[in-house]
């Protein structure tokens, strides 16, 4: 009896090229040829003593691999600077091909996509499970944690094809509302089950009204799933993603698309007309709600910034809810770019300023608070909105603390009104 064979997803194809097959499909266990394997300074002392302890010094490729420094830009301990000294010392000693120390990359999960390094149809391997942004640009990225020393050493690892999931978006975002609203709200879906989708090692691939979302709205959709389990998100590319691309591209690259009979685990749509500006509650980054049953709640800690917000676009969003205003006295607002280019973007068009004229403090490029308040922590009983990629308890200090997360549009009007608003009742102080 024959059988006929089903299309592919667009990550699946990805795979299959990595490993030199002709296709793969969900549940097949392969061995990836990475494009590029990324390694995060939080990560560097372990898997350096692992690699010391097996007597390994040299990586298997080297000139593939990218060492970035980003959890701990600024040096708040001497913890931190001892860290710091052996990221250096294994990026010297492991000859590794790219290393971006302070000051000269930002954060791994935004700079290699604008620097034209992570490409439409690649490929590649990482500590962190935020990776999953190399989907906003139509690549694959795929965590690794600890299983990353065998990349360095081996050149890939194992790993199980995921199953995929399709979800199509109808219908455009109105004014005031923005991706990672979109991101707070899919996560509430599945947490409630009216999006029936089980995330856990899945990848989620977006498909329908895509053409309203830049890169930097596409990296804040990919935060989300994340957090609720998702092994990777993809988008299609459109043509303002490949012209992007292009026009930083360090090699060549192809994108790739899903074939239309590709085999998806589940398929489902939502609607996005009706959707409103969306906060989600302390305890998780799914516990979404309208921005309208929190509004008025005191803020004294506001972060702008993160892997999921932290590109040039979102801070311009922000930007525009804040020309000409002042943070409340009661509040400290933090932004943090996701890149250095951002930074010197900011700086050179006046947006900066505008920052720093509001009572903004503006850190390096990287995780900033994000990375479990190693700056800009929050004291006991303060409350905190921000953009960071979810908000449990402590991770921003003090426990008893309650964080909430927003849109950059949000967490920019609710610092400015000393409470959380809907950012459409504050308007937009400039065009």
């Amino acid at each position: 009896m024959s059988t006929t064979r089903r299309g592919m997803t667009a990550p699946e194809k990805i795979i299959a090229r990595t490993c030199g097959m002709e296709r793969v499909q969900a549940g097949d266990i392969v061995f990836p040829n990475p494009d590029m394997v990324m390694i995060h300074d939080n990560m560097v002392p372990g898997v350096k003593r692992v690699l010391d302890e097996l007597g390994i010094d040299r990586l298997a490729q080297p000139e593939k691999v990218v060492m970035v420094t980003d959890h701990e830009v600024l040096y708040g301990s001497a913890r931190a600077a001892q860290y710091g000294s052996i990221v250096r010392g294994a990026a010297k000693r492991w000859k590794v091909g790219r290393f971006f120390d302070v000051g000269r990359g930002g954060h791994g999960h935004v700079f290699p996509m604008e620097m034209g390094m992570l490409l439409p149809g690649m490929f590649y391997f990482d500590n962190d499970r935020h990776c999953t942004n190399a989907g906003a640009i139509g690549a694959v990225g795929f965590r690794m944690g600890m299983e990353i020393a065998r990349v360095l050493a081996t050149g890939t690892n194992w790993i199980m094809v995921p199953k995929t999931l399709k979800l199509t978006l109808r219908g455009n975002l109105a004014a005031g509302v923005y991706a990672r609203d979109l991101g707070a709200h899919i996560g509430s879906l599945v947490s409630r089950r009216e999006l029936p989708f089980d995330l856990d090692y899945r990848i989620l691939e977006f498909a329908g009204a895509l053409e309203q979302f830049n890169l930097a709205a596409r990296v804040g959709l990919c935060s989300a799933p994340t957090e609720l389990g998702a092994y990777g998100v993809f988008f299609p590319p459109s043509q303002e993603i490949l012209a992007q691309a292009r026009s930083v591209a360090l090699q060549t690259f192809a994108p790739v698309y899903s074939d239309p009979d590709a085999a998806y685990e589940m398929e489902a749509a939502i609607d996005l007309a009706a959707l409103e500006p969306q906060v989600s509650l302390p305890g998780g980054v799914q516990n979404a709600v309208p921005v309208s049953q929190v509004a008025g709640n005191p803020v004294d800690h506001a972060f702008i910034g993160s892997c999921a917000s932290g590109m040039y676009e979102d801070i311009a969003t922000a930007v525009q809810y804040m020309a000409g205003r002042r943070i409340a006295e009661r509040v400290r607002l933090f932004v943090v770019p996701g890149s250095e280019a951002t930074t010197r973007r900011l700086a050179a068009d006046g947006l900066m300023q505008v920052l720093l004229d509001a009572g903004a403090v503006l850190l390096p490029a990287g995780c900033g608070p994000c990375n479990d308040a190693v700056v800009g922590p929050i004291d006991a009983g303060e409350v905190s909105i921000s953009t960071a990629t979810n908000n449990p308890s402590g991770r921003f200090g003090a426990r008893d603390a309650r964080l909430y997360l927003g849109s950059p549009a949000t967490v920019a009007a609710s610092a400015v009104a000393g409470c959380i608003v809907d950012p459409r009742s504050v308007g937009r102080a400039v065009a």
